[in-house]
């Protein structure tokens, strides 16, 4: 008589990877680094957050950037163009990045140089959910130009992030989009996030932005 055992893989897998993101915490930890999972969707404004992040306060801390997407040679670019150490981690057919992705981008890091880390998730808001990285801080950007129920459409992201930024709020009238509907999700999903309504056109919501940047880092 054959037995049938049913095995949960999906179970295993998200299992070795928070045991693998925990050691890339301590690492981090360890180098005194406070590291930001930056996720959304491509267009919403993952790239340019970064960018005028390190505009605002690379002088005064010594960031570096880890960029993930199928092809990530473009973002990196961007990123480099600024003088911070970035490298680029193309995922191929992966929606996501992973601990065990994450820890070699680490090693290709001065970690030593390092205060602040980003890293830029593959634009996504489905399947970057379960895979911690080893990061201190979880940021879901959404744009308004992706329609004002976008986040009601995407509950499982919002369930442990630290903190939602409704972009592009400066156009939320031309793409007919209530960003006040969107921030109202966000809370109805989880009571306890942190939402900030900012446009990087205008600079709206940008200085708070830095101050959760700031009062994140040790």
């Amino acid at each position: 008589m054959h037995t049938t055992r049913e095995i949960n893989v999906g179970y295993d897998i998200l299992k070795a990877n928070r045991e693998l993101a925990g050691k890339n915490r301590a690492l981090l930890d360890e180098s005194g680094i406070t590291a930001f999972n930056i996720m959304g969707a491509i267009g919403s404004g993952k790239t340019l957050l970064i960018e005028k992040t390190i505009e605002r306060i690379g002088k005064e801390y010594r960031i570096g950037v880890i960029a993930g997407d199928v092809v990530a040679s473009i973002d990196t670019a961007r990123f480099l163009k600024h003088g911070v150490p970035a490298t680029g981690l193309n995922t191929g057919k992966e929606c996501h990045l992973d601990a065990h992705i994450v820890e070699h981008g680490l090693g290709e890091l001065p970690l030593d140089k390092l205060d602040i880390l980003f890293i830029e998730n593959v634009g996504n808001l489905i399947c970057p959910t379960d895979y911690e990285l080893g990061e201190h801080r979880r940021v879901v950007v959404v744009s308004v130009s992706e329609g004002d129920d976008i986040v009601e459409k995407h509950p499982l992201i919002f369930g442990n992030a630290d903190l939602v930024l409704v972009n592009k709020v400066d156009i939320a009238d031309a793409v007919d989009a209530d960003a006040d509907k969107m921030v109202g999700d966000a809370r109805q999903i989880n009571p306890l996030i942190d939402v900030l309504k900012i446009s990087l056109k205008t600079g709206e919501g940008f200085e708070e932005w830095i101050g959760f940047v700031l009062g994140s880092t040790g």
